[in-house]
């Protein structure tokens, strides 16, 4: 005899409230909208040709969000990441991102009370780009790619180059090596090369 495929029983009143709820809901995604109807129907005792009817779909569909439900619950009628793109990150994940991108890098110097200029990390990034953001991310999972990072900081207005190097120092005694620039022209320094001023006899 054919096995005939049904929605399982809720696992609790809350699952159970919250599907019925998306079916009847007028704003919520089609998509989700239709999968929660597959399985109210079922609930119902309709088998699945006549889902498919009533619903205007494939059994096909009806069939795999019935298979989706019973093996991951009310999980299991999201979608599913598509492959080759990035997975969205959750709201969490977003936070910790702009957090990072609003702190101190690791690698960048900082006077101690000693005098002496040291890194917390000095093999962590000195300066925050898009890739060690989206690397320093990844680091504490969450999968995200550079150009991912570069659309969450925009969206948050979130600033994630310094105006300022991490190289300046405010020692009057220590003076940056080579030519200063004039007025007029900004300033790019990438290296942090220092010499110490000293006084020459006359």
């Amino acid at each position: 005899m054919p096995t005939f495929l049904y929605a399982r029983v809720s696992q609790d009143p809350v699952e159970e409230k919250k599907i019925r709820q998306l079916a009847g809901a007028h704003h919520a995604p089609a998509g989700w909208i239709l999968r929660a109807q597959i399985i109210t129907a079922s609930w119902r005792g309709q088998r699945v040709p006549r889902i498919a009817t009533d619903l205007h779909c494939h059994p096909k569909t009806v069939r795999l969000w019935l298979h989706r439900f019973n093996t991951d619950g009310l999980d299991g009628l999201a979608d599913r990441p598509i492959p080759g793109r990035p997975r969205r990150i959750s709201e969490a994940e977003r936070s910790q991102l702009i957090a990072l991108a609003r702190s101190t890098p690791p690698g960048r110097l900082a006077r101690t009370p000693g005098g002496e200029l040291v890194a917390e990390d000095e093999a962590g990034a000195p300066q925050w780009t898009l890739d060690s953001l989206a690397e320093t991310a990844r680091q504490a999972g969450i999968e995200v790619g550079r150009s991912q990072v570069r659309r969450i900081l925009r969206a948050e207005r979130v600033r994630w180059r310094r105006t300022r190097s991490w190289t300046t120092s405010s020692d009057p005694e220590v003076v940056p090596q080579g030519r200063q620039s004039s007025s007029s022209t900004p300033i790019h320094r990438r290296t942090a090369r220092w010499s110490v001023r000293t006084s020459s006899a006359r």
